[in-house]
């Protein structure tokens, strides 16, 4: 508690008609009026700490904000600001626990005192940590590109924010149009902040997992527009059904804390945007996913939008834990480099977010494809032999299970 925190509560303080009044009434009533002046002071402090929750965190971040400090601070409750400073904090959190799961991959490794140096060539541990490169854009804004490359744990990690703004490109406008968006203007200014990762691991049996939440303000004559979207899906290389059902009761709670109606319809809308058609399979085995979501409210959305990403890490570590020293072989890694292939069809042929990325001008091409794995495989006319754990994926990618549903038959049946 501050001291201009109590003295300006003590000017508030209407019941006792100020401060003036209080020194002379009796030393009780003086004590109470302290009392009481401080639980106002310190529910206001404890208020303002949380409305300044992600500018205290301007020193955790992996780089500065796009936005000036000072103009962060000023525009508190401008959801522009809010959305940029709950993305900086998401970046930084996963970034950490990613390189954390790397530095914990080597505790185990001898030491220079444990090798022989006659039969042994010493080599220094390696630190697998993020490449941090801040970048900005003459039309506004910019974003801040972390990428881990050849880690132990993970191949490749991209973990991007960008928050832009300027006038939407023709081909966005449409592409806006296209779902529904009724935009008036032909040249209408726009503000788009989100964070996006894909996160490619070394072991087969850990699945990749991609998320992206974004937030969109676009202006016309009729005034702004706003909407929120994104998602978490996780594609694995095998199939691990504890693991799908894990992933997917962790969004699931997610999802219910803000409305009961939004996993199932979510789950769903992910499974078929997560499509490849000319495949006939998914990507993946799905999460949640959504777009243009405008309801109930701006905060509301907002606070759903949070705990959503704040569900990642909860939903994926456990996974990479179980298995990142799993054993694996050479048919392990060319299945891997296989799937990895038809990620690459799916994010150049279809993601709505990469072609809006290249789009829009000024466009960050290294950020953009950050997705792409490290190594990817394209074999002719592939087919996995039959009831081969492959062939167990492929089915699951053809025909989605309801992952929640499985979870309680299975709970169920070990109760009876």
């Amino acid at each position: 508690m501050t001291f201009n925190s109590i003295t300006k509560s003590l000017r508030t303080l209407s019941y006792v008609g100020g401060y003036k009044k209080i020194r002379d009434r009796p030393y009780r009533l003086y004590c109470a009026a302290i009392v009481g002046t401080g639980f106002v002071a310190y529910h206001q402090l404890k208020k303002n700490k949380a409305e300044m929750k992600e500018i205290m965190q301007l020193k955790s971040y992996m780089a500065e904000p796009i936005t000036p400090v000072k103009q962060l601070e000023k525009n508190q409750k401008d959801m522009k600001t809010q959305m940029e400073l709950l993305i900086m904090r998401i970046q930084a959190e996963f970034c950490r626990a990613l390189e954390k799961e790397e530095d914990e991959a080597w505790e185990d490794d001898k030491t220079a005192d444990q090798y022989d140096y006659e039969k042994d060539i010493f080599m220094m541990q390696p630190e697998a940590k993020f490449k941090v490169d801040r970048w900005l854009r003459k039309d506004g804004g910019g974003g801040i590109t972390c990428v881990l490359q050849d880690g132990r744990v993970f191949e490749k990690a991209g973990v991007n924010i960008s928050v832009v703004s300027g006038t939407l490109p023709q081909a966005a406008v449409q592409q806006m149009r296209s779902r529904g968006k009724n935009l008036q203007n032909s040249d209408l200014p726009f503000f788009a902040a989100g964070v996006s990762a894909v996160i490619h691991p070394r072991n087969p049996m850990v699945p990749t997992i991609h998320f992206n939440y974004r937030y969109f303000e676009v202006k016309d004559k009729d005034g702004v527009q706003w909407w929120f979207g994104g998602g978490t899906d996780l594609t694995p290389y095998y199939l691990n059904e504890e693991d799908a059902e894990h992933f997917h009761l962790t969004l699931k709670e997610a999802c219910d804390e803000h409305d009961k109606s939004y996993y199932e319809k979510y789950k769903k809308w992910c499974d078929d945007y997560f499509s490849i058609p000319h495949r006939g399979e998914r990507r993946g085995l799905g999460g949640i996913f959504f777009d243009d979501l405008d309801t109930p409210d701006q905060q509301s959305a907002f606070k759903f939008v949070t705990s959503c990403a704040e569900a990642v890490i909860p939903s994926y570590l456990p996974i990479v834990k179980k298995h990142k020293e799993d054993g694996y072989g050479y048919r392990e890694r060319q299945w891997q480099l296989l799937r990895r292939g038809r990620y690459v069809e799916f994010n150049l042929m279809y993601d709505r977010g990469t072609k809006f990325g290249l789009h829009t001008p000024e466009a960050r091409y290294e950020s953009i494809l950050m997705s792409l794995p490290l190594n990817a495989k394209w074999e002719y006319m592939h087919v996995p032999k039959e009831d081969s754990p492959e062939e167990k994926l492929l089915k699951v990618l053809r025909e989605p299970l309801d992952w929640v549903k499985l979870h309680k038959e299975k709970q169920s049946r070990a109760t009876t």
